[in-house]
């Protein structure tokens, strides 16, 4: 009665506005962000949520889901987590440990979380030790701008709401000094460049921005996976190295930290490999001596686990949130930065259950 019976991926593309001119993928301007949840349902009628990254990638990623994961886990033991995510792991590589299949194993884990959770009347802090805090501190994500201006408008608007630390996603050290003239100098202040410069660029742009006091720079070289290029930034100690966000499963981030490369590790528990890898590459960092901060864009079960996580660790992280106005979200208002700091809900499993009036709304309806 515990076999999981049933693995469905639902496609969300849910309007948004911004203050400013929105980030672009594929050199256009995109005004909605995309999810794919992860519905698994157990023969006994337990039902969990997952997330699975899948910003310009639903398709492709549903299509793993359906495809090459479903066939094989389901009929498994819905509590036999790590086994069977093990075995996917195994039997899959062939396809890839990277990427596309790696984010549809990540949403069927999380899943799997949710209905332990569940089935043991539990939340699922208490499944992975106990929280430190019932709160955490959320820090502002910003979109790219490529403008000093409004990236200072942007960050007055984000400590205004409540937010106290702000990630920029600039590439030039322009931005990043209009963003320390407005914050000041007590707000924590971090860059994302997305993998953007040469060795060379990030060398010389590192440099520059020192005096801005970064609290981190996020993935400065392309392509992402040059740890070397990294050790050789964080032994600079012009800026703190962070990154992470595109490593799948722990045994890249056992690399990242034992070449010395970061002084943050990020791993995003809708692309890592669930909350089981999640958990990995937490120990990895805690005996590493390097700091964790989770990459969480997200506002569904993604979010959630993402919280879980964090309040957990010794040390509890701050947590990334998208500093954007949602058409709507898979939970209401209920998991939101209030003054800085997001609740964890309570409840057993994630805590809350996306909501269907939300799923039926913003759902995609496939071709």
């Amino acid at each position: 009665m515990t076999k999981i019976e049933r693995i469905e991926p639902i496609a969300i593309k849910v309007p948004f506005t911004d203050r400013g001119r929105a980030h672009s993928w594929r050199s256009q301007d995109y005004s909605f962000l995309e999810t794919l949840l992860v519905r698994v349902e157990t023969a006994d009628g337990l039902v969990g949520w997952g997330e699975a990254f899948s910003y310009n990638c639903q398709s492709a990623v549903a299509a793993a889901i359906r495809d090459t994961v479903s066939p094989i886990a389901i009929g498994r033991d819905s509590r036999q987590i790590a086994p069977l995510l093990f075995d996917l792991q195994k039997t899959l590589h062939i396809y890839g440990r990277y990427g596309i299949l790696n984010f549809a194993l990540s949403g069927l884990d999380i899943a799997l979380w949710d209905i332990a959770g569940k089935r043991a009347g539990r939340p699922l802090a208490e499944l992975l030790g106990g929280a430190r805090t019932s709160s955490v501190e959320a820090y502002a994500s910003l979109f790219r701008y490529h403008d000093p201006e409004m990236v200072a408008q942007q960050v007055r608007h984000a400590i205004d709401l409540g937010y106290r630390m702000v990630k920029l996603h600039e590439r030039t050290a322009a931005e990043a000094a209009k963003a320390r003239e407005t914050a000041g100098p007590d707000v924590p202040l971090m860059m994302d460049t997305n993998c953007s410069w040469s060795p060379q660029e990030a060398v010389a742009l590192a440099r520059q921005l020192k005096q801005y006091d970064l609290r981190w720079l996020e993935e400065p070289v392309f392509p992402p996976e040059d740890y070397s290029t990294l050790a050789m930034l964080q032994a600079d100690g012009s800026v703190p190295i962070a990154a992470g966000e595109n490593a799948c499963t722990a045994f890249e981030f056992q690399k990242m930290i034992a070449a010395r490369a970061v002084a943050y590790v990020q791993p995003s528990v809708t692309k890592v490999g669930g909350i089981t890898e999640f958990r990995k590459v937490s120990a990895l960092a805690e005996v590493g001596g390097v700091g964790l901060v989770a990459h969480s864009p997200y506002f569904g079960p993604g979010l959630l686990a993402t919280l879980t996580l964090a309040a957990c660790q010794p040390q509890p992280p701050p947590v990334e949130y998208f500093c954007i106005a949602l058409e709507a979200k898979p939970y209401g208002e209920r998991i939101v930065p209030t003054r800085g700091l997001i609740e964890i809900p309570t409840a057993p499993g994630l805590g809350l259950d996306p909501d269907l009036d939300f799923i039926r709304e913003y759902g995609v309806v496939s071709s």
